[in-house]
């Protein structure tokens, strides 16, 4: 391993400008579905579990009780919470390719051994290890994506990767519609064989991923400025041959790295306490908010459609597989927008948007004016601004604080908004649910509403206008120096 640069004097690289010139080729096509997929295993586990939540609580299978069996998806986004703090910590250290094969590494033994619970206890702390698995992939892919993506098409890129989750979700959705049908296999062993398909999914992606470099910004901010520099010439190369040998425009402008090496945990806190409050306040804002939105709704999406419209449990696969397709349209069509109308503006917009038309739909299932054909189209509405809006938090978050820390910022907002807004949301919704009454229901509907609404409009003042910009205009990295003898800060915007 190469040793650190001297902390004395900076070394001038234009690996950025490089990486954020290059023309989109099949390279870049590899980042989006090796490291995409990440959503799409993701959809597939909360999907899954909330399709076979209703088969688990029969005789036959694990017995679980209604709480217990919704119980089982905050279990596993407390996994998930903790898997994004830990690992989103060594992403920062040993940087993100190391991390993002050791985290599919864990989702991966994790799922396989879900397949064999025999009891709710093994069933909930298989579940718990699957999560630190994806939490963990959160902060390293997220991180990936905004480094090696070029700035002009960062936004609707990271939107439209995040979004796969609901690719997963749909192919859960088929899949399980096929697995859990009674005529086609045993009640209890249909359900274990979902997870089983998962993790054959995930091994294949496992394999794909051995060919997408360390992300040379890592690279350059922990000293490895010739390794960097080799990444960043093989990438060249793949593009010019693409492109028939044609020349590659010219990267525009250099900027001077003295290596610092991990950041502390007090230097994080200060930076986003201290240097980006706002910054602070609106990722808070859109991850909480996000969190509570879909995890009350979708983690208890298959008990709303049993106990509400008596959906037999081998059809709610069928209504599930329309709403997936609205969450993955959102952000396709209008994602865009993002990288040309503005970050601000989209991401208040599509927050608002969702909150009122979430507040309509409960009102409406209050009062008994919906069937389940009805509140599905409904929520495919809601879920096409509501999916880029959430799309839009964790592009958010990863792209406005320095690159030093920009794993465990990741980590950071993901855990303390979904533990805020997310955590205990299907518990909650679990016990509204067990009421049987539709008005009780609306009342958590009403507040995951108003949660989005009002983080609409903190995005209105707070938000960063980071459409098409490189990430160290965005946020200055503490490794850059103003020029070759320069001071060594980050600077607020």
């Amino acid at each position: 391993m190469e040793t650190m640069q001297s902390k004395t004097k900076a070394i001038k690289t234009d690996v950025p400008a490089r990486m954020d010139r290059l023309p989109w080729s099949r390279w870049h096509w590899l980042v989006v579905i090796s490291l995409g997929i990440t959503w799409i295993l993701d959809g597939l586990e909360v999907t899954i579990v909330g399709s076979i939540a209703s088969v688990l609580s029969k005789p036959q299978t694990l017995h679980l009780s209604t709480v217990e069996a919704s119980g089982a998806g905050t279990v596993y986004l407390i996994g998930a919470v903790l898997g994004a703090l830990v690992f989103g910590r060594m992403t920062d250290q040993l940087g993100r390719k190391k991390l993002f094969m050791i985290t599919l590494l864990v989702y991966l033994s994790a799922t396989i051994a879900t397949a064999f619970s025999f009891n709710f206890y093994w069933f909930a702390a298989c579940r718990f290890i699957t999560g630190t698995g994806i939490g963990g992939e959160y902060a390293a892919i997220n991180s990936a994506i905004d480094e090696l993506i070029p700035a002009r098409a960062r936004g609707w890129t990271d939107l439209v990767i995040n979004s796969t989750w609901w690719i997963g979700t749909a192919f859960g959705a088929a899949m399980t519609g096929v697995l859990l049908n009674p005529n086609l296999f045993p009640i209890n062993v249909g359900w274990r064989l979902s997870f089983a398909l998962g993790a054959v999914l995930g091994l294949a992606v496992l394999l794909v991923r051995r060919y997408v470099p360390e992300s040379p910004r890592w690279l350059m901010m922990h000293g490895h400025f010739e390794e960097a520099d080799k990444v960043v010439a093989e990438i060249e190369h793949e593009v010019r041959r693409e492109r028939g040998g044609k020349p590659l425009p010219e990267p525009e402008g250099a900027i001077y790295i003295r290596p610092r090496g991990a950041i502390g945990f007090g230097e994080i806190a200060k930076t986003m306490v201290r240097l980006y409050p706002k910054r602070t306040i609106l990722g808070l804002s859109l991850m909480a908010a996000q969190a509570f939105f879909y995890n009350a709704i979708f983690f208890t999406y298959a008990l709303v459609l049993t106990t509400f419209f008596h959906l037999p449990a081998e059809s709610v696969p069928l209504y599930q597989i329309p709403f997936a397709i609205g969450n993955v349209i959102g952000p396709l069509t209008i994602g865009r927008l993002f990288d040309t109308i503005g970050r601000r503006k989209m991401i208040s917009f599509t927050y608002i948007i969702s909150g009122i038309l979430l507040a309509i739909t409960s009102w409406l299932f209050a009062q008994g004016m919906l069937n389940v054909v009805t509140i599905t189209i409904c929520w495919s509405i809601i879920f096409f601004f509501a999916s880029t809006g959430s799309s839009s938090a964790y592009l958010t978050v990863s792209e406005v604080f320095p690159l030093e820390m920009r794993a465990m910022v990741i980590a950071l907002f993901y855990a303390i908004g979904t533990g805020v807004g997310g955590a205990f949301a299907p518990f909650i919704f679990g016990l509204l649910i067990q009421t049987n009454q539709p008005v009780i229901l609306s009342y958590g509907y009403y507040a995951g509403a108003l949660f989005m609404a009002a983080a609409g409009v903190v995005a209105i003042f707070f938000g960063v206008d980071a459409e098409r910009k490189s990430l160290e205009s965005i946020a200055k990295p503490f490794s850059q120096a103003d020029d070759e003898e320069g001071p060594q800060t980050a600077q607020a915007s």
